[in-house]
Order: C-alpha cells, then sequence, then structure tokens
C-alpha cells in the first residue's frame, strides 16, 4: 500500500491558536513512515508548513504518488497536540482538493482523538484515528474492523472502534530525517540566546506526563508517561547532528530530571530547550542541566499562589518562594528562562505584576497571565461539561470568548467564533 502522510500548510486568521506558527518537524509522520516502511508499505511525507507547498501542490503531490492512503493531521506538528486550532479549516480544505482520487482519507490528531465522529463529519474523512497514531496507520491495510481506536465510515455507517491509542515508546524508532527537512528547518523553537537562523530540529526523550493538570487537554492521546530508551535517544540525536542540526528542541509533554539523559546530551555538546516543572528541578540537577547544553527553559508555574496551583491540580510540594529562587537559580545557568502564568483567575492581579517585575528584574521572563482555553479532552472541560460531544469544540470556543476580553500577544484581539472559522465545515 502507499501511503500520504500530509501536514498542510496552516494559516491562523482570525484563530484563537496561541502556539508557535513556524514550521516544525511533523514526529509523528517520521515514526509513522518508519513503521509503514518496515511492514513493506511506500510512504511520502508531504509537509505543507516546512517545504512551502500551497494545497493544490499538497493535491498534486499525492496524485503523483498514486496514493492509497492519505493522512491528514488535524494539529501543526506532535508539538502542538495539546493546544491545537480548534477550527478544522485548514485539514478539510486539503482533503477537500483530494476528493475523487482512488484512496482512503485519513484524519489523525487531537479532534479525531477526542471527539471522532465529530471529526470525520467535519471533514467528510473516511476514517479517524483516536490517539497515537504511529501504530495504527500500518493496520489500516488490512480489514478496517480489526483495526482498534478506529472511528470510520462505511456504507453510510459509522463505526466506533475501541479507544484512543497509546504507542509503545520502545517500538518507535530513532529517526533519521533527510537533510533537506533539517536544512529547510531555520526556526529553533523557543530559543531567543541568539538571533542567527540555524538548522533547528526536535525530538521526544519521553511522551506523557504523570500529572493531570486541569488545563492540559492530553486525556486522549499523550497521558500515560512512557520513557524512550536511551539507546535510542543517543541514535535519533547522532542522525540529528549528522544532518546538520545545531539545535534541538525537546517536546516532551513533561522533561523531567533524569541524570541519564542529561548525560547521552551533554556528551554530543548540542544546545537544546525544554519546557518542564520548575519545582521538580533541585539546584543540582539544573546546574546538571545547563552543563548538558540548555539554552531555554519554559516552566510552567501558572499561579503564583498555592490557591491558584491548587485549583488547577498542579499538585505542586514548593512554596512560591520556592518556585522563585529555583527560577532564579535556573537563570545563572541557562541563558533563557520563562515562568509560565495562566489566568486561573484567581490571583491578584498586582501581585502578579509584583511578581513578574521581581523575575524580570533577575534576568526570567514570566508572561502576562494566558487566559485557559478549556480543550475538549482536558479535566477543565470534562469538570464544567461533562464528557465531550459533538458540540464540544463550539462550546468551548464560544466559552472562551464571552469570557474574556483580552488574549495572549500573538492571537488577534478578537478572534471569530468557530463556525465563522470553519464555515462549510458545519
Amino acid at each position: 500500500m502507499r501511503f500520504s502522510l500530509i501536514n498542510p500548510p496552516w494559516a491562523f486568521d482570525q484563530s484563537i491558536y496561541f502556539g508557535c506558527r513556524e514550521a516544525h518537524l511533523p514526529l509523528e509522520f517520521g515514526y509513522s513512515a518508519a513503521l509503514l516502511q518496515s511492514a513493506g508499505h511506500d510512504v511520502e511525507i508531504v509537509d505543507g508548513q516546512l517545504q512551502q507547498l500551497t494545497i493544490a501542490d499538497i493535491a498534486d503531490r499525492v496524485r503523483e504518488f498514486r496514493a492509497d492512503f492519505a493522512v491528514v493531521t488535524t494539529a501543526p506538528s506532535y508539538l502542538f497536540w495539546r493546544c491545537a486550532p480548534p477550527e478544522l479549516t485548514i485539514p478539510r480544505l486539503v482533503m477537500d482538493s483530494l476528493r475523487g482520487e482512488d484512496c482512503w482519507l485519513v484524519a489523525v490528531g487531537p479532534h479525531a482523538s477526542t471527539t471522532p465522529r465529530t471529526t470525520l463529519a467535519k471533514l467528510s474523512a473516511d476514517i479517524a484515528v483516536m490517539g497515537e497514531c504511529e501504530e495504527v496507520l500500518p493496520m489500516l491495510a488490512g480489514d478496517l474492523r480489526n483495526v482498534p481506536s478506529l472511528c470510520y465510515s462505511r456504507h453510510g455507517d459509522i463505526h466506533l472502534q475501541g479507544s484512543p491509542h497509546a504507542s509503545d515508546m520502545t517500538r518507535l524508532p530513532a529517526l533519521k530525517w533527510d537533510p533537506s527537512a533539517i536544512a529547510s528547518h531555520r526556526h529553533h523553537h523557543h530559543r531567543f540566546d541568539t538571533d542567527l537562523q540555524r538548522k533547528g530540529a526536535e525530538m521526544e526523550t519521553s511522551r506523557g506526563c504523570p500529572y493531570h493538570c486541569t488545563f492540559c487537554a492530553k486525556d486522549n492521546f499523550r497521558n500515560s508517561f512512557r520513557r524512550r530508551g536511551l539507546a535510542t535517544i543517543a541514535t535519533e540525536l547522532d542522525n540529528l547532528l549528522d544532518a546538520g542540526a545545531e539545535y534541538v528542541y525537546f517536546i516532551d509533554e513533561i522533561f523531567l530530571p533524569f541524570r541519564p539523559v542529561l548525560e547521552v546530551i551533554a556528551q554530543r555538546q548540542i544546545k537544546f530547550g525544554i519546557q518542564t516543572r520548575i519545582d521538580l528541578w533541585s539546584h543540582e540537577m539544573i546546574d546538571l542541566l545547563g552543563d548538558a547544553g540548555c539554552v531555554s527553559i519554559e516552566a510552567g508555574v501558572e499561579s503564583i499562589t498555592a490557591e491558584g496551583r491548587d485549583l488547577l491540580a498542579k499538585k505542586c510540594k514548593l512554596s512560591t518562594v520556592e518556585i522563585t529562587d529555583r527560577l532564579v537559580h535556573a537563570k545563572q545557568r541557562v541563558p533563557f528562562v520563562q515562568a509560565n502564568l495562566l489566568n486561573s483567575q484567581c490571583d491578584d492581579p498586582a501581585e502578579v505584576e509584583t511578581w513578574r517585575e521581581y523575575l524580570q528584574g533577575q534576568g526570567v521572563w514570566a508572561n502576562k497571565p494566558v487566559p485557559l482555553f478549556p480543550y475538549p479532552g482536558s479535566p477543565d472541560y470534562t469538570q464544567r461539561w461533562g464528557a465531550p460531544d459533538e458540540l464540544a469544540w463550539e462550546r468551548a470556543h464560544d466559552f472562551y470568548l464571552n469570557q474574556f476580553d483580552t488574549f495572549s500577544d500573538i492571537q488577534e484581539q478578537r478572534p471569530a467564533n468557530l463556525i465563522q472559522l470553519e464555515g462549510y465545515c458545519h
């Protein structure tokens, strides 16, 4: 069988999307391609964002490849599955460009994982994979009735099979990207210690998170914490270095303090960035992190009060004073440190500003509190409205727009509502 794995040419006009808008490596498709090829299938990755393709270009590529399956993701790289654009406009346009071709249209991503029936309908797709897709895609070459974690349309009926899939991280190989992909990747995600546009990359050392904060949309993918093997991590890092990468951003849901991983990275002398919880790091491990080559830390603090962190189910054992101390210490060892704040709506705005000003005086960036979007698939959504239904994304989107007057600094000040954004998807 022939599989086209498609990352759309993303656009975010009037969207509430607050993730990075630069191109990143589509890790989920990298793993998928390796597993598909090992099963004897022909595969191409068609990256509309990284390769700067139009939708028409993508359709031409799929047509020339004579794909049996055209797989379209609904989030711009695995890094942003947990904060994807709510609207399915761009994936729908890509799928529309492929109608009439003799291939199955397959959706993967957070939408299919959380609201598979709705996603199937909005995209007019044939198949939606629930959960992490790498190990499921090779099964599509067989009888769909035997494939778990699947929602599909057949003879006018919708079939829902199993629950969202969690990949076995020991089965996912070390990725080896073509040097041309790395050469096109001139963005160093969340790096601010240099303005130079050099070759960058992303990879994972683990997947999932042992915590269950209310705001995190990971219940149906990237949920249970799983480590990759040290040998696999070492090989993938070596592959990236051989391809010319000069910076790596680890997209781990939470990069935990694990000495053997830091030692593997340190041996390769590559600059890197992480997202983590600073309350999990001792001074000693922060020092090791800096020695290993870390140049960027995005630390989820969320609230400046214990009450606010408890409200978000952070299960943080440190006080705000202790968190502040760790952030300041980290800045002494790592060029850029950010403390992420969310609008928990229980912190005093004046106290937040005082805390931000103190940290900024110490060289640590603390953003203005960002409004929380109650993503379907997050505990926050479930606590408010129960299990996501066919109107989950519209409900969450309307709540978000009605609840807040200002948004993050990369969002338009008044995003459009979801029905306007999706248009004929409805």
